[in-house]
């Protein structure tokens, strides 16, 4: 067994470097392996990141790896977020209404995960169906944030935030339908990338998402841009999907951009939500920053704060999380009760069978036509730089889906938390969290958010790249 401190400094090296590492044999994969498993079973129990663990799936895995293997995640460990299916294990939701349904088979992007070597040793906390952006659902209970474990590690992604930040693996799965890559990239000091609309295929459970997108959280720039490409493009049959790169993400990410035109906003999308001073000052910083590498920084404020863009959102969100919900019943063979569901997910559920389907399409052309007016306003900048969060990482029970009036408790709480995110699901454009800054403080990460052009992941990883550089962050880690 590997040792403990060789085992965490394994473990919060990048994961583009471990594979560096098997290829030339100076590190077998089933060490690798067995260094993350060693800090699964140690750090799990304080920080709930992990719903199921893969040992022996995983180091099997592992022994089919061997020296010289050119794939770009050789020997990686990663985990899956527990609302995409892993083969023939648990696909929960974490939800009791899914009970321990086995998935019947990999989502596509697990199957390009694994094509590309990587290594999965179990999946990862969530909230309830994903739903709020703080981890802390009925089934599984809430995942702590490896700064501190009093706080949230934001949500959906969680759980896969924890696993991290606390260096359990290298680099986990994500999605993000409302933030829920980078709000809890924020929380945890990751990098978080929700890539352009249509990147990432849904398939096989769907050909299109209007506001979801799978991705994946990392410490560096250059792993995220690295597994987007492993996982980037269209299966047969979708119904749409984002045009291809010119050149791959991973050498887009290299590039220095020079004299770019950025606009700053801290203007909140979402009524009653004003960024904390800290998150003002962070941008204000990174502003600087970004004159002092050349570029063109202005303050200007998006055509964002649209009154009922709240509502607005809710008539979408409800319908697309209730359909997880739907399969679950059809799993069960009945509809779902106030013992399967948290009363948040049975709120949304209920509210979205009284949506009929013109109220529905009205909804959606209504987002449609504000989305399109926010990306022809950006299209004078090449990127807006904004908070992610409005407050600091919230204490875990701020944000309650289980009490007797969830929707103010639950998901109008957690808006007022995270107001900066949604909008690019609803314009579908690229945007990604940095863990630029760090609160000394209170010991937790400070992240600014930047928003690129429609399909410019390549661009936008570019810039976050160069702050990266600027200002490493890479090297902080919690003292778990």
């Amino acid at each position: 067994m590997t040792d403990a401190a060789t085992a965490a400094d394994l473990m919060f090296r990048p994961a583009s470097e471990l594979a560096g590492l098997v290829r030339s044999g100076e590190l077998s994969a089933r060490e690798v392996v067995e260094a993350s498993l060693q800090r699964i079973d140690a750090l799990n129990p304080t920080y709930n990141a992990f719903i199921d663990v893969f040992h022996d799936d995983a180091l099997a895995a592992a022994d089919a790896v061997g020296p010289g293997d050119e794939r770009p995640l050789a020997g990686v460990p990663i985990a899956i977020k527990n609302n995409r299916p892993v083969a023939g294990k648990r696909w929960t939701f974490a939800s009791e209404f899914f009970g321990d349904f086995l998935a019947p088979l990999d989502a596509v992007l697990v199957t390009r995960l694994r094509a590309a070597g990587a290594i999965i040793v179990g999946t990862t906390n969530l909230p309830e169906l994903g739903i709020v952006n703080t981890t802390e659902p009925r089934r599984f209970g809430p995942s702590r944030n490896p700064w501190d474990p009093e706080r949230t590690t934001g949500g959906s992604s969680g759980g896969a935030a924890a696993a991290v930040a606390a260096g359990m693996i290298p680099i986990a799965h994500a999605n993000d339908g409302g933030g829920s890559t980078r709000i809890p990239a924020a929380c945890c000091g990751l990098v978080g990338l929700k890539a352009q609309r249509g990147r990432v295929t849904p398939a096989p459970f769907g050909g299109y998402s209007f506001l979801g997108i799978d991705g994946v959280l990392t410490r560096t720039v250059n792993d995220t841009a690295v597994a987007l490409d492993v996982i980037a493009g269209p299966d047969v049959g979708d119904v749409a999907w984002a045009a291809p790169p010119a050149t791959p993400f991973a050498g887009q990410a290299q590039a220095e951009p020079r004299g770019l035109r950025i606009a700053l906003t801290t203007l909140s999308p979402v009524a009653g939500a004003e960024a904390d001073p800290v998150y003002v000052q962070a941008v204000a910083d990174a502003a600087d920053l970004l004159r002092d590498l050349g570029h063109t920084v202005v303050e200007a404020d998006p055509p964002w704060a649209m009154p009922g863009l709240e509502d607005m959102f809710g008539a979408l969100w409800a319908p697309m999380i209730s359909l997880q919900t739907a399969f679950a019943a059809q799993i069960a063979g009945r509809e779902p009760t106030d013992e399967d569901l948290e009363p948040l997910t049975m709120a949304l559920w209920n509210a979205a069978r009284e949506i009929d389907a013109l109220s529905y399409a009205g909804a959606e052309i209504q987002l449609q036509a504000a989305a399109k007016g926010i990306v022809q306003w950006t299209a004078q900048y090449d990127a807006i730089l904004c908070p992610v969060l409005a407050e600091p990482q919230l204490p875990l029970g701020t944000i309650d889906t289980c009490s007797a009036d969830p929707m103010t408790t639950g998901f109008h709480r957690a808006a007022l938390f995270t107001p900066f995110t949604p909008v690019s699901n609803l314009t579908g454009s690229p945007a990604i969290s940095v863990p630029l800054y760090h609160r000394d403080d209170l010991g937790l990460p400070v992240p600014i958010q930047l928003i690129g052009q429609p399909e410019g992941e390549g661009a936008l990883l570019a810039l976050a790249a160069q702050l990266e550089r600027a200002l490493p962050w890479a090297a902080r880690r919690a003292a778990v």
